[in-house]
């Protein structure tokens, strides 16, 4: 998928990466790659700036973790963040019925 047609639903997608667990950035990117089964090829200069906006929202809260002798900075998502990850997802569904409804119908 180009990266245009994911601008605007990156946010979500982070979010919705980091529910499960907290994970440091190129676990998120492996995650994300998993669970789209490569659809979704978020490049690390993409996600560290949005990590960082979602941080300084509150969205996300990170610290540093040292893990077989290398630093790294894992993020998990917060009590707001996780209103916004509904907030979004409750946003996505109507979205996503409408353009269905409009492209699926003849």
């Amino acid at each position: 998928m180009r990266r245009e047609e994911l601008k605007g639903h990156l946010d979500l997608i982070l979010l919705a990466a980091l529910e499960g667990e907290p994970a440091h950035g190129y676990g998120i990117i492996r995650a994300i790659d998993e669970l789209t089964g490569g659809t979704f090829d978020l490049a690390e200069g993409t996600i560290y700036p949005a990590l960082q906006r979602l941080e300084v929202a509150g969205h996300l809260a990170s610290a540093w973790e040292t893990v077989g002798g290398r630093r790294r900075r894992v993020y998990r998502l917060t009590t707001p963040g996780q209103r916004e990850l509904a907030r979004r997802r409750q946003q996505w569904g109507q979205f996503a019925l409408a353009m269905t409804r409009l492209v699926e119908t003849p």
